[in-house]
């Protein structure tokens, strides 16, 4: 049976983008889903193929390291799929923090993110804590403005774990994703109140009002808007990438020319700071003290981020994969328009490693 991963590969190659980089995109993709985030999984192939189709996205070619020292770099993404540019950017964040304890990687010419935390788990995954985040098109208000002036800017952490999964925090800026708010709009559900600021610069749950007449609320108001000045500090101005208003929209603008999206990845080698044992200890114990918790009525156990979507990876490797209707829709009119074949959403997915996708007994392996 075919799995989703021989799926996804099958779409790109027949997008023409290399073997190399289709599996660097599915696996981010299928991960994605894999945690149940079905938002930012193999939903986003439609918008990354008409891109692709275009030409904004490029099939050939390889990020270019622009300008580096020993602790930090800037890529140029050269307008390739942001899986690409972005796993890149993280592996050397990676290298360099192994040589000088912390390292930070900026990106420019990329486009859209996909799920921040795939990158950050790929510092984890080796023993080391990631974070990964980048800027977008204006879609979030500011307290007190009538349209948006920020991006939603995705921003993730991931902290290794001894005898726990990794902690994975997956974020964006807004009260809710976009993504959540088209899902919820194919799904025919309601919005919920302080998802939406419409274009009188109140709370709004008119959902035709977006994205074209109403912006996402920012988290905890000036809160989240003042992370997302941080976000856009690191991923866009500090990269040379486009800036606000100057980045392209990957789902309404020209396909054909790229989006020049910022991204910045950070990665810190804890065994450089403190012996590694030393620090799964730690890791582990805050993980037990969170865990023994007292708690409120109807909840069983106090949770540290990642752990349902761990949980659901789990699952989803021993009994399959169940996509949400507006997913399975979503590839089936991709397959249509590609002439090629799609005919379940219960997806079988490649055998891999569990707990984190830790290796047993050595956390430090090649991406």
């Amino acid at each position: 049976m075919e799995t989703l991963e021989d799926y996804c590969l099958r779409v790109l190659e027949h997008l023409r983008v290399s073997t190399e980089h289709a599996r660097l995109m599915t696996d981010a993709l299928v991960t994605t889903d894999s945690w149940g985030v079905f938002t930012h999984g193999t939903k986003l192939l439609s918008g990354y193929a008409r891109r692709l189709l275009a030409g904004g996205l490029r099939t050939d070619g390889q990020p270019r390291v622009a300008r580096e020292g020993p602790a930090w770099a800037i890529v140029d993404g050269q307008s390739l799929p942001a899986q690409v540019t972005s796993i890149a950017a993280m592996r050397l964040a990676i290298k360099k923090s192994r040589e000088v304890g912390v390292a930070y990687v900026g990106v420019k010419n990329s486009c859209h993110f996909g799920a921040a935390g795939y990158y950050a788990w790929l510092a984890a995954r080796e023993g080391l804590i990631g974070m990964a985040m980048a800027n977008d098109v204006p879609s979030v208000a500011a307290p007190g403005s009538r349209q948006a002036v920020i991006g939603s800017n995705p921003m993730a952490y991931a902290i290794p774990a001894g005898n726990h999964d990794p902690i994975l925090l997956d974020m964006s800026i807004a009260a809710a994703a976009g993504g959540k708010v088209y899902a919820k709009c194919k799904r025919g559900e309601p919005i919920p109140p302080g998802w939406l600021i419409g274009p009188d610069g109140q709370p709004t749950t008119d959902d035709s009002l977006y994205p074209h007449q109403s912006s996402l609320a920012p988290f905890g108001a000036h809160k989240g808007y003042g992370l997302g000045l941080l976000i856009d500090g690191l991923s866009a101005v500090l990269t040379g990438a486009a800036v606000t208003h100057q980045v392209g929209s990957w789902l309404f603008d020209d396909g054909t020319k790229p989006t020049d999206h910022g991204a910045a990845f950070l990665a810190i080698h804890t065994d450089a700071i403190m012996p590694i044992a030393r620090f799964d200890a730690r890791i582990d114990k805050l993980i037990d003290e969170i865990h023994a918790g007292p708690t409120a009525a109807g909840c069983e156990r106090l949770l540290v981020p990642g752990e349902r979507e761990w949980a659901h990876r789990r699952s989803a490797l021993e009994h399959g994969l169940e996509l949400p209707g507006d997913v399975v829709s979503v590839l089936a009119d991709l397959a249509a328009d590609l002439d090629m074949d799609f005919s379940t959403s219960k997806w079988s997915l490649n055998p891999t490693r569990t707990q984190g996708d830790k290796p047993p007994g050595n956390r430090r392996f090649n991406c």
